[in-house]
């Protein structure tokens, strides 16, 4: 547990028993303090939650990492991902029978063999290739890439008051590029139960390449956000919520 930052809420083992554990798993460009709005609601509600910090380097390697997160809890497990986290749990459910749900929120839901670099090409839409910074070399090969602050705002949360968009763009974690153009195993969505959130106004990934998505996967309930970013999780905590808490609800009556 101490490998990565998590928010962790230990309640009563009366609730806690009755609902599965919630792994939360940021994307690229934001961090785990990005799910602190529906953590708190979750907590509130009786949920064991843990948000993850995705490393963002390789998506097998990430999704290995989330692995061993939810091989590590007892009971069964709702695997929520934001944007590139969609790919991470994707992967990272794959032979983990606990694993009773998948949530994604504007995320990707990528096949065997897909990226996000080729699912957010799919369709048109997306300005996330004229928002980023110069990429950074790293010494050990490949590079990181950043959202230019001056465009965090517009490019990544539009939905969001200016001066927590100022603070989340410093705080910005950053992605390799290899992980993006990473292709994907077998997708867990195929046996598990899938759900879907997003907003209209997302311009990182295409709403139209989302709402492919989430048809394609069979979606139990899909909402789409009115104007909403591609940060939906803190400009509209308590939809995410809410849908989290109905696959949730669903996982426990498996």
């Amino acid at each position: 547990m101490a490998m990565f930052a998590a928010s962790v809420a230990l309640v009563g083992p009366a609730l806690a028993a009755d609902k599965p554990t919630v792994i939360l798993v940021h994307g690229a460009f934001a961090d785990s303090t990005s799910w602190d709005g529906v953590a708190k609601t979750l907590t509130g509600d009786g949920y064991t939650v843990i948000s993850a910090a995705n490393p963002l380097r390789s998506l097998s390697g990430d999704a290995a990492f989330v692995s061993d997160i939810v091989k590590s809890v007892k009971g069964p497990v709702v695997l929520v991902g934001h944007s590139y986290g969609g790919e991470v749990i994707t992967n990272a459910a794959n032979g983990a029978t606990n694993v009773k749900a998948l949530v994604f929120v504007a995320a990707f839901a990528p096949d065997a063999g897909e990226s996000g670099i080729s699912l957010s090409g799919k369709f048109p839409g997306g300005t996330l290739g004229t928002a980023l910074s110069p990429p950074v070399k790293l010494a050990s090969g490949g590079q990181d890439l950043y959202i230019d602050q001056s465009k965090f705002h517009d490019q990544f949360a539009a939905d969001v008051p200016a001066a927590k968009a100022k603070l989340m763009a410093i705080a910005q974690r950053p992605v390799t590029q290899g992980a993006l153009e990473e292709k994907s195993g077998d997708p867990a969505w195929k046996g598990i139960p899938s759900w879907f959130v997003y907003g209209d106004a997302d311009k990182n990934i295409p709403p139209k390449a989302l709402a492919w998505m989430a048809e394609r996967a069979k979606s139990k309930q899909t909402v789409v956000v009115k104007g909403g970013s591609h940060v939906v999780m803190v400009s509209h905590p308590e939809t995410v919520t809410k849908l989290i808490e109905k696959a949730s609800t669903a996982a426990a009556g498996q």
